[in-house]
């Protein structure tokens, strides 16, 4: 057996809350299992990783992170398989993708060999934590963020690594209404919206909240040049079915690189299905739904896994898309990306991490 050039101190709590949770009603991202990993970096270098119990922090009032918005995180999830074992969903790629995020915002880098070996063990730790209920899942959010206690602009000398879990159930829980947003704007060419900066969502709040009040779930947005090209939607990213093809729009430095995206498009491809993944006009998007050949859109993103969209706003206008009937896609990709991580059915992908 191979052993692990890392090591790991753990501390167990003495007082589980694991007895308290209504496992059949379980709030997105409300209820959190017993402990948390922390690392720290200083002096150059990352520190011992600790499993310590879930419990608050203390923070020096000039903590970088706070003032200067050195922060970043990913989103992933932890299933139970039909044989009860724990297993996770791509890691690697949230690990790359963590260490691309630390690279455009000034922080160090944590290998994928650390990234992966710190996840496995607060999982195996917390494994009672991964839920028994086929439909829901375990949450998880590694993040660092700067800590020194300086008020100047500079890349911080001093950060924190961590992670936390938390059991879940479904994040949307029915078909949603996307809002085509011309006004505002989530990331620019040039800025930091390929990386998973927690900035990139304070900056969406307004703008989502106004779309809310009227009865909008989330946004599409559009390029911050001209708002001619659709870009992703607020939590997820979009993609659209029309005329038989799976089109999406193409990764750029203004659009997250998605796992759950990934997924989907090499299913589809796997399937046979035509794939595009290029530059998507807001022009595109109206015409196909007026004149029938957009059958389906819909959301793809860890959280919320696939969002089917049944009406889609712009300039005022509600175009209702074609209702459930017409979802064929996306119900057998998200069926399909179900029986793999829950091991229902083989995994010819090589997706799953047994933890």
């Amino acid at each position: 057996m191979e052993t692990s050039k890392y090591t790991i101190k753990t501390t167990r709590t003495k007082n589980s809350k694991i007895n308290e949770v209504d496992w059949d009603n379980i709030p997105f991202g409300r209820v959190f299992s017993d402990h948390m990993l922390v690392m720290d970096y200083k002096d150059g270098k990352w520190g011992e990783p600790e499993i310590i119990p879930f419990e608050d922090m203390a923070l020096h009032p000039a903590t970088s992170a706070i003032h200067y918005g050195q922060s970043i995180f990913e989103g992933m999830k932890a299933y139970r398989t039909v044989d009860g074992d724990p297993v996770t969903f791509r890691p690697e790629k949230n690990a790359q993708r963590f260490r691309k995020s630390a690279h455009r915002m000034c922080m160090p880098d944590i290998s994928e060999d650390l990234f992966l070996y710190c996840l496995d063990e607060l999982l195996k730790f917390d494994d009672e934590w991964v839920p028994k209920k086929i439909t829901n899942s375990m949450y998880i959010r590694p993040f660092m963020f700067a800590t020194d206690g300086y008020t100047g602009i500079k890349p911080s000398e001093t950060y924190r690594f961590m992670i936390f879990t938390c059991p879940v159930g479904s994040y949307y829980t029915e078909a949603i209404n996307l809002k085509i947003e011309e006004d505002f704007t989530r990331a620019a060419a040039g800025g930091v919206g390929a990386a998973k900066a927690a900035g990139n969502y304070a900056a969406s709040l307004y703008p989502a909240k106004l779309a809310q009040d009227e009865g909008y779930h989330q946004l599409i947005w559009t390029d911050a040049q001209n708002h001619e090209y659709v870009e992703e939607a607020g939590t997820m990213n979009i993609l659209f079915v029309i005329d038989g093809k799976l089109v999406t729009p193409a990764e750029s430095d203004t659009i997250l690189a998605g796992i759950t995206k990934r997924s989907v498009i090499e299913v589809a491809q796997d399937w046979g299905m035509p794939v595009e993944e290029r530059k998507i006009t807001v022009k595109e998007i109206i015409e196909s739904i007026e004149n029938g050949t957009l059958t389906e859109a819909f959301g793809a993103g860890t959280a919320a896994t696939i969002a089917p969209v049944k009406m889609i706003g712009f300039r005022g206008k509600k175009y209702d898309l074609p209702g459930e009937e017409k979802r064929t896609f996306s119900k057998k990709v998200v069926e399909e990306l179900d029986s793999i991580k829950y091991g229902k059915i083989e995994d010819r992908f090589g997706w799953v991490h047994k933890v």
